[in-house]
């Protein structure tokens, strides 16, 4: 099995087998990301928005690790980075043009505008990292002494790394809507959402992650050359409870939301056939 969906084959990346392995396949980069953010403390300082002056900023409103978040996309949305369907921007009023002639993707994904990367943010500065991150039982020292780039580096790699995670749910709710219609199109018109979130979950599939998920944990979070007493990497606890109370329901969020907006310009959207001046199988005179 190929290591990566490729996008330019709509069948390909729709397939549930080839959606799954690239999501098992994003636990890990998650995960690594994450132990590398692990390292450093908290750092609460960069997250507050005016604490650290940045020299030349655009604006004042922008914390310290929201402005290299920013500026971060801006570099990589020159790069073409944004124009995957599975990229999302945390700042898309930082979308420059790019330098590269511009993709051509095939559409995957129905015209949509679920984004939920505010609320993970929020979720992963005010509960993912608290938990994560080591409390080095001291206040917080001067800039000059703490690791702030550092942090702030990591946190970009780990919030977009989770953005793509829990967005990849489009392509599971896209490819699980093209298998069964009639039930999902029944669903939607009733604007059934708790009907929508029931018909996508699967229980043990999530009891699986989760297990998988621990088990990752406990292995990359251990130095095989360390003793069995030696503090791991990353408090696996916390990243089980990442997913169980962050990741999952975000995704299920982003599906059903996705779902909520698939029948728009089909067959199936009662509106569109109001707009053309057909009801009930009938065209409205002229």
């Amino acid at each position: 099995m190929d290591s990566a969906i490729d996008l330019s084959d709509p069948t390909r990346a729709l397939s549930l087998p080839h959606i799954r392995y690239q999501l098992i396949r994003l636990e890990d980069t998650v995960l690594f990301h994450l132990i590398e953010r692990a390292q450093f403390p908290l750092n609460a300082t960069i997250y507050s928005p005016g604490a650290i002056p940045i020299r030349n900023a655009a604006s004042t409103d922008l914390s310290f690790m929201d402005w290299v978040l920013r500026s971060q996309e801006e570099l990589q949305s020159k790069i073409r980075r944004y124009e995957s369907p599975d990229e999302y921007p945390f700042f898309p009023d930082a979308m420059a043009e790019t330098v590269l002639p511009p993709l051509k993707y095939p559409k995957v994904l129905w015209e949509n505008d679920v984004c939920v990367n505010e609320e993970l943010k929020r979720r992963y500065v005010g509960s993912i990292l608290p938990q994560v991150c080591t409390d080095v039982g001291r206040k917080e020292r001067a800039e000059a002494q703490e690791n702030y780039g550092s942090s702030a580096t990591a946190d970009v790699a780990c919030l977009q790394s989770l953005s793509r995670r829990v967005h990849f749910g489009k392509f599971v709710a896209e490819s699980k809507f093209l298998q069964d219609e009639e039930r999902f199109v029944r669903l939607i018109k009733a604007e059934d959402r708790q009907g929508i979130d029931e018909a996508i979950t699967d229980a043990k599939v999530e009891k699986k992650v989760l297990e998988r998920l621990r088990l990752k944990a406990e292995m990359y979070g251990t130095d095989p050359n360390m003793n069995a007493e030696a503090p791991r990497k990353i408090n696996v606890d916390a990243v089980v409870a990442m997913y169980k109370d962050h990741v999952i329901p975000l995704t299920k969020v982003v599906e059903v939301d996705y779902l909520m907006q698939r029948l728009k310009g089909t067959k199936w959207d009662h509106d569109l056939l109001h707009r053309l001046g057909i009801v009930k199988g009938r065209r409205a005179p002229a």
